[in-house]
């Protein structure tokens, strides 16, 4: 990745980034080649603050760190997209984004059905919770949930009832989830594994 920090008088370069998993930009910043460095580094975006007139690791006061994942140049070699996973609000304002914007990825309600899940998964003695018994049944439960709602979506999927179909379809995603993390997993890594595939 070769960078023209001449193109500016003061050698800095707009850096912007991006969160590596909603894709929504958080913020922009300057770099240096120092500061590039420190971040490769540290895995730590760090920025030259033209305010301090120094270098600055995002996260260095608040503990809202920006946790590298990669980096990239554009075209004319003087700008960069940062991917980052961002701990905590981005903005100094206690917002998401720099804009005043929730990060929110395409994903939102099932970001907050898999929290729900969790939640339920976290308290099992929860007796008025479907969930939460489920959880309590055990894995051979959980998976045989999943099997028979399965069986339901093939079944609905022959005849014309959209109604029924889309019904049986949201009871198998939904007890998916739920045989997910009774493995220890969520939604995002069958993801990682998709998208494995698709860069082969």
């Amino acid at each position: 990745m070769k960078i023209d920090f001449s193109k500016d008088k003061d050698g800095l370069v707009p850096a912007i980034i991006q969160d590596a998993e909603t894709k929504n930009v958080l913020m922009l910043g300057y770099m240096n080649e120092e500061a590039l460095q420190k971040t490769k580094e540290i895995k730590k975006v760090t920025f030259y603050s033209r305010s301090k007139q120094r270098l600055w690791t995002k996260g260095e006061e608040s503990g809202n760190f920006l946790h590298l994942v990669e980096m990239k140049v554009d075209c004319d070699n003087d700008t960069l997209l940062v991917s980052v996973h961002p701990e905590g609000p981005t903005c100094h304002n206690g917002t998401d984004t720099c804009w005043g914007e929730k990060n929110a990825s395409e994903m939102t309600f099932l970001n907050t059905l898999e929290e729900v899940i969790s939640d339920r998964r976290s308290n099992p003695a929860n007796e008025k919770s479907y969930v939460a018994s489920l959880f309590r049944s055990g894995i051979n439960k959980i998976a045989q949930k999943v099997g028979e709602e399965a069986v339901e979506v093939v079944i609905e999927s022959k005849d014309n009832n959209d109604d029924l179909f889309l019904n049986e379809s949201a009871d198998l995603l939904f007890h998916y989830l739920i045989l997910l993390q009774a493995k220890g997993y969520k939604l995002n890594d069958v993801i990682e594994v998709l998208k494995s595939r698709h860069s082969k």
